[in-house]
């Protein structure tokens, strides 16, 4: 009776930004693609939106804008990092619309890039890492993705790296 009044965790994480999914060992930086960060996908991206990927708070974001990280309701802590050595722009082609600690809805916009600019500069694809998790199930593997995709399914069901 008193879990009528519960809210309910989504279990999923959803796509930040439309474009292709790749697994993430496939990424031309060893960094990501050895799974040292943590495990996730990466998308190529086609537009110049990155969005939550879940609701929660922001936790971080680097100064150049590149990177962002978020802590989702449902415990999980998620890096978003667009492009590859894109810290080497030192901002310019990224407008941060969040700022650290705010609440952010699924699909809500964080960051607008200037996806043609980064393109002639740098590798665009965009890497997505749960830090905190392991042995989720990613479901976009080589497909074309849109914002709010599910890309990991039922994430309460597998493991938290608890951190104390």
């Amino acid at each position: 009776m008193f879990n009528l009044f519960k809210s309910k965790v989504d279990k999923n994480i959803y796509a930040p930004v439309k474009g292709k999914c790749i697994d993430i060992t496939e990424v031309n930086d060893i960094g990501f693609a050895s799974l040292s960060m943590g495990d996730g996908i990466a998308i190529i991206p086609d537009t110049h939106i990155i969005a939550a990927p879940c609701d929660g708070t922001v936790q971080m974001i680097f100064r150049t804008g590149h990177a962002f990280g978020i802590k989702a309701d449902n415990g999980f802590e998620i890096l978003i990092h667009i492009g590859i050595d894109t810290v080497n722009l030192e901002g310019k082609g990224f407008n941060v619309l969040k700022k650290v600690n705010q609440r952010v809805k699924k699909g809500e916009p964080v960051v607008e890039v200037d996806l043609d600019f980064i393109k002639e500069n740098y590798d665009s694809t965009t890497m997505m890492i749960v830090t905190n998790g392991k042995n989720f199930h990613k479901i976009c593997l080589h497909e074309s993705i849109n914002i709010g995709d599910v890309v990991f399914e039922g994430i309460d069901e597998y493991e938290i790296d608890k951190k104390d």
